[in-house]
């Protein structure tokens, strides 16, 4: 990655001073910039992953206030100059407090802090101090198997996402993510003695489902299932692939139902409202930073937003806050449908997990204030974009000799699925992903460049034009289906990786000699999250029903 810009003078922070940045109650970001990979193994309770590669896709929604204080940290003393690298990018988009952690995790676990490994672990933290405060009632899956082979009334709501809820499911399972438990469950389960089982792959959004559902009150015996989908299968159970059932939205009485259910709640949080007034003038201060978070289902936000409010659904946001709000303690604003339960629901988690501002706002927007999709990043003069055919000509032409195409999509949908003889690349590590595969390859005259996201291949193909100014540089699209019919099929063989992949956290049912091993160990970490916890003592959980 060459940003071609100046590198910034950073004022370290001893673990001392950060720790006492962290404990003040006033807003900050505390930002890793390695690949989610290296960030998994290795990091600070409060870090958030922001890769270098993908940095300036995500600054706008992620880092809104341009004079937040930040502190990035890295590994340890051996890497700061990727801190410095990080801070450029930084403060080029205009970003004016910009610090770094001297000394990096290694410092602050040689001062007593704790380290964690894993993704989003404040939230999976606080899923397992949920169930130790309100003892979850959870069922094991080979109970639950039992149940189903017994013909119990029952109904099984999984509560991720339906791309995840598609890739393996419980059999029977429902899809009806996070926030739209207490939305919509009475559609599922109209019947007050149905037992409803909530699950997800592991423990957490199982647990804040069930939990969800307990917390508003609705009359059926909840679960929440023991272990989710990787319980099932070191139970030696099978699971389903490819399901599509998903819970409808509320009728009338449905909704009826749920907006009482969800007003309790908000009673007892104390969770409380806002106007599109207040929060304009809210985003307009200069010293405090509001997020504006739709919790809908993406049909909803695609179908019309607030402007600058980022897509957020519900159960995902409590499940990954750190990957959508970057800094802490700021002040959250839910947007959501004029019922506000889904909004509500999150909220009472949110306010649970320490944030200490957070509010509901259901007023529509006009339709003259919808916002609209996410604009392309410039494309540089001197790139060109190549349809399909072009590209099956260029690749299967005169050319093909001279030219070479670097795919820049995450490790996984490269394995999953790419060009033939396309190398994997990472902005991050651009320099030496082209030293290795002129190494590998003489005679390289053109690049062509793709990535899964089409910004991401534009900031890849203006970062190579400047590290190889003489040499040609395409841009392609990267729908496959639209190669195949150009004659280039994609394929998952022969990778060719031009650099370490570390650019994701590796899945525990995933791309593992020994999988069993590797889910007992990650729900192992989960349970064991609850120590490190405490030991920290940088949490601000607090339990208000």
């Amino acid at each position: 990655m060459s940003t071609g810009l100046p590198i910034p003078s950073l004022t370290p922070l001893s673990p001392a001073q950060l720790r006492e940045r962290i404990a003040s109650g006033a807003e900050f970001a505390l930002l890793d910039p390695r690949e989610e990979g290296a960030f998994s193994a290795r990091h600070l309770f409060f870090a958030c992953c922001l890769p270098l590669s993908r940095m300036e896709l995500l600054l706008a929604t992620r880092l809104p206030r341009l004079n937040v204080p930040i502190t990035l940290v890295t590994e340890g003393a051996h890497d700061e100059a990727l801190a410095a690298r990080a801070a450029a990018v930084l403060a080029g988009a205009g970003y004016t407090d910009l610090r770094v952690l001297s000394g990096g995790t290694d410092a602050w676990a040689a001062a007593g802090g704790e380290v964690f490994s894993g993704v989003n672990v404040p939230s999976k933290a606080f899923g397992e101090f949920v169930e130790h405060w309100h003892d979850t009632p959870r069922l094991p899956a080979a109970e639950l198997a039992r149940r189903v082979a017994a013909n119990e009334d029952l109904v099984i709501l999984d509560s991720r996402p339906f791309d995840e809820f598609q890739s393996m499911s419980i059999p029977g399972g429902v899809d009806c993510p996070g926030a739209e438990l207490v939305y919509r469950v009475r559609q599922a389960a109209p019947d007050p003695t149905t037992t409803v089982v909530v699950n997800c792959a592991g423990r957490t959004r199982s647990i804040i489902g069930a939990q969800s559902l307990i917390n508003a009150g609705i009359p059926n015996p909840v679960f929440a299932l023991k272990d989710g989908t990787m319980g099932w299968k070191l139970a030696g159970l099978s699971l389903q692939h490819g399901e599509t059932a998903q819970v409808a939205a509320p009728d009338a009485a449905v909704l009826e139902a749920a907006m009482q259910q969800a007003a309790a709640v908000a009673s007892q949080c104390g969770v409380t409202s806002t106007t599109p007034a207040e929060v304009a003038a809210w985003r307009a201060e200069s010293a405090r930073t509001t997020f504006l978070l739709d919790v809908r289902t993406a049909a909803e936000y695609e179908a019309g937003h607030w402007p600058g409010a980022l897509h957020a659904p519900g159960g995902q946001l409590v499940q990954a806050t750190d990957e959508y709000v970057m800094i802490r303690q700021a002040r959250l604003v839910l947007c959501d449908s004029e019922d506000g339960v889904r909004a509500t629901m999150t909220a009472h988690w949110l306010l649970q997990l320490g944030w200490p501002d957070v509010r509901v706002l259901t007023d529509q927007p006009e339709v003259a204030q919808i916002g609209s999709g996410v604009s392309l990043v410039t494309l540089p003069s001197g790139v060109d974009e190549l349809a399909p055919q072009a590209l099956a000509t260029l690749l299967t032409g005169p050319a093909a000799s001279t030219a070479q195409v670097l795919d820049f999509s995450t490790s996984r949908q490269y394995k999953r699925a790419h060009l033939p003889g396309a190398m994997w690349a990472t902005r991050a590590r651009l320099a030496e992903c082209v030293t290795q595969a002129r190494a590998s390859r003489q005679g390289i005259t053109a690049w062509v460049v793709m990535a899964g996201n089409q910004n991401m291949a534009r900031l890849a193909a203006a970062d190579l034009l400047a590290l190889d100014p003489g040499g040609v540089v395409h841009l392609a699209t990267a729908e496959q289906a639209a190669w195949a019919q150009a004659g280039l099929a994609p394929t998952d063989a022969e990778p060719q990786w031009l650099s370490k992949v570390d650019d994701l956290w590796p899945k525990p049912t995933e791309g593992t000699v020994d999988a069993r091993a590797a889910m007992q160990q990650y729900l192992d970490w989960e349970v064991g999250l609850v120590g490190q916890v405490e030991r920290e003592g940088l949490a601000r959980f607090r339990r208000l029903m």
